[in-house]
């Protein structure tokens, strides 16, 4: 086919794709594998290769990622019953004081807390988040709205274990160590330099708490406890950030059993978190290792990703059972295999979808055009996510969907598949709006109205997909 054929049927694709989604109210899997089938029939591989490369791009990336996928909801599942979420932001007040907490709490939740669902972790944290926004000062919920907007965006595509950075690491044959010491490098700095600039925005006027905020009941939040996090109020869209699912009926905030653990009888926030914090610590020291050229059996076995979260997965279960008891453990298991159902399909239709990119001749066409030193595939990567986002409001549809676009041409051009993945990510993250659960979640469990949210949800993540492509370009410098 002709260069203009190729690019054409390729666009045909992808705008059925984002028609699909919004305007016949299609599943995403399920558009995503009709667009990657009519990509294949339309770039002429013909009906038996199509069905093979839309089946084996699909078994691909379950072979990669499908486990990793699995062990991290179940281990957010687990972590979610033993309530550690709620302590461990109250706690951040008391470590890091008032100018210091909006970076605390936005650096533990972009990078530590990533092993559980957006929806579940937003509505543990929001609650507390808001007791905390008024002894900021007047800009205190635009503040910290901001802060958990940005953080819990960012961590779901640049940081592992989140589900569409893990998702883009399998997409791209990237290695989950290198993701992971590469999403810390460009996460961190996007968390605190977006931060700052909203805190300095907010303070310079954008914040106006008489039109961006709801008015409080002093009365019923003085009477709520911080460590019960509140309803959210009226009917809420059905969640995009992650596929198109809601979690909020299956949080679970009920009572919790009084058994031996912390003083009040929750589980103690260093156990809790220890078996998490050794998967990563084993995955990263393996890919440490890896690249200063030292070699062991044992070494390789622990460290393999799946191999690392399945002992955080059992150290987890063996805390959880001992401190809420087995009841509860398996209810949080049960929830985490129904969670994931859908996480996995879609990962699976984004693979045949880059599967049928990368035999189209779409790569070879792109490989033409881009040289290594370019700078122009990040660009083109992170605006094709942003404008998919925009359309679809998903984050991991879209960053899935434009890291398939150009991962055939990401060995051809010698561009490191890494800085595809996170400039992906980083454009997913624009203008998140009115399609996002996360819009409204933080509209009515922080106090926002909608123009306050706009405000720290649409602007804000906006401003963290522009830093964090910023701080891409500076790691392709060094990679």
């Amino acid at each position: 086919m002709a260069d203009w054929q190729i690019l054409t049927v390729t666009a045909v694709a992808i705008i059925a794709i984002v028609v699909m989604i919004i305007t016949l109210r299609i599943n995403p899997v399920l558009a995503l594998v009709i667009g990657a089938a009519g990509l294949g029939l339309m770039s002429g591989l013909g009906v038996t290769d199509t069905v093979d490369t839309v089946m084996h791009g699909f078994g691909d990336i379950m072979f990669e990622v499908g486990l990793l996928i699995g062990w991290g909801v179940l281990m957010g599942a687990l972590l979610n019953e033993m309530g550690a979420i709620q302590r461990l932001v109250g706690g951040l007040l008391r470590i890091f004081g008032k100018r210091g907490v909006p970076y605390a709490m936005g650096l533990t939740i972009g990078t530590a807390l990533q092993s559980i669902f957006l929806d579940v972790l937003l509505v543990m944290s929001a609650p507390l988040a808001r007791r905390i926004a008024p002894s900021l000062g007047r800009n205190g919920v635009g503040k910290m709205s901001a802060a958990m907007a940005i953080s819990l965006e960012c961590g779901i595509v640049l940081m592992v274990p989140g589900v569409a950075a893990v998702s883009l690491a399998g997409l791209l044959k990237v290695p989950l160590g290198i993701m992971l010491i590469c999403g810390l490098l460009v996460i961190i700095p996007t968390i605190v330099v977006s931060i700052l600039i909203m805190n300095v925005l907010f303070d310079r006027g954008l914040w106006n708490p008489e039109r961006d905020e709801q008015p409080r009941d002093e009365t019923a939040e003085d009477e709520q406890p911080v460590t019960k996090p509140a309803e959210p109020q009226g009917p809420l869209p059905v969640s995009t950030s992650t596929g198109g699912m809601s979690t909020l009926t299956k949080v679970g905030l009920g009572p919790r059993t009084r058994r031996h653990g912390g003083a009040d009888g929750e589980t103690p926030l260093m156990l809790a978190f220890s078996p998490m914090l050794l998967s990563l610590v084993l995955i990263a020291g393996g890919a440490f290792l890896e690249m200063a050229g030292i070699s062991s059996p044992v070494v390789e076995f622990v460290s393999a990703p799946v191999i690392a979260l399945l002992i955080g997965l059992l150290a987890t279960t063996l805390i959880a059972r001992a401190t809420i008891g087995g009841t509860r453990v398996e209810k949080a298991i049960a929830t985490g295999f129904r969670e994931s159902g859908q996480i996995l399909l879609l990962t699976g239709a984004g693979g045949s979808l880059a599967a049928i990119v990368g035999t189209s001749g779409m790569g070879d066409l792109l490989g033409k055009y881009f040289t290594a030193s370019s700078v122009a595939p990040l660009l083109i990567v992170w605006a094709v996510a942003a404008v998919l986002h925009v359309a679809v409001g998903s984050v991991s549809i879209s960053a899935i969907t434009a890291a398939g676009i150009l991962a055939p041409v990401a060995g051809q051009i010698g561009l490191n598949p890494v800085l595809i993945a996170l400039a992906a990510g980083a454009g997913s993250l624009f203008l998140v709006h009115v399609t996002s659960n996360t819009f409204w979640l933080l509209q009515s469990m922080l106090g926002q109205t909608t123009r306050g949210t706009l405000k720290t949800c649409s602007l804000g993540v906006s401003v963290a997909s522009v830093v964090a492509l910023g701080f891409t370009l500076v790691l392709s410098l060094f990679l």
